[in-house]
């Protein structure tokens, strides 16, 4: 179930349920020049509605725009919040969440930048709400499988083989192939972290020209197993005391 596609009173029973809210956390950010900007909003929202689906939860609207600052201006198409703005509004999402009956919240992250602000509304939300439950997940830290996916081609990646070979499973319409080109991940074995004009010249990390349909649908069917036994085991738990 979608939130903004239920009615209020749907909403109240699925909380009275003991269904999860499922929060999609993306960004809205250059990705190349052969991906859109809505890559991570696309992947964090078709993963967590697919797992949703299958486990009776509610998705929350989506946070299009997120912690984005590492791309600065160097190409257009980035939108980024503070890393200030977005914890006082996943914190917001979150108190209106648990006033609709929920106590349970799970953020669906796709976008590395934004777990530090995400980190930072959980712990002020479990503070503030003591009966409320949340979790915070970045997609390629599901599960082994699905990190040392992403990561192949690029420890450090962006826009790469397994962004590019979900968004060509998922909307292959927005991808353009023949545009892609390959940068290697220079920040390896480094001791600082870099925003992105200082570690590429065309805003990728990775290989993308190796990227097919076919491995985005293999990763993407993990990444929606994964997140599905997590929501299954949120839903289960009690308080260990």
């Amino acid at each position: 179930m979608r939130w903004s596609a239920i009615t209020a009173a749907q909403v109240g029973e699925a909380a009275a349920a003991g269904a999860v809210a499922v929060l999609p956390v993306g960004a809205t950010e250059q990705h190349g020049p052969h991906l859109p900007t809505g890559t991570d909003s696309a992947i964090a929202t078709r993963a967590a509605v697919a797992a949703a689906d299958r486990t009776g939860d509610v998705v929350l609207p989506t946070l299009e725009y997120g912690c984005s600052l590492g791309h600065t201006a160097s190409w257009p198409g980035t939108l980024s919040l503070s890393p200030a703005t977005l914890t006082a509004t996943v914190e917001d999402v979150g108190r209106w969440v648990h006033a609709s009956g929920f106590r349970k919240l799970v953020l669906v992250n796709g976008h590395a930048t934004n777990q530090p602000p995400c980190g930072s509304a959980l712990l002020e939300l479990r503070h503030e709400l003591p009966d409320l439950r949340v979790r915070l997940v970045t997609v390629w830290e599901l599960s082994d499988e699905i990190a040392a996916a992403y990561g192949e081609d690029a420890p450090d990646f962006h826009a790469n083989d397994a962004e590019t070979s979900l968004l060509l499973h998922l909307d292959s319409e927005t991808v353009h192939p023949e545009l892609a080109l390959d940068e290697p991940d220079r920040t390896v074995g480094l001791v600082f972290q870099y925003a992105m004009p200082q570690a590429t010249v065309s805003g990728i990390v990775g290989r993308p020209t190796t990227a097919t349909a076919t491995r985005g649908a293999q990763l993407f069917d993990a990444v929606v197993a994964a997140l599905v036994t997590l929501l299954e085991r949120a839903r289960a738990e009690r308080d260990p005391i």
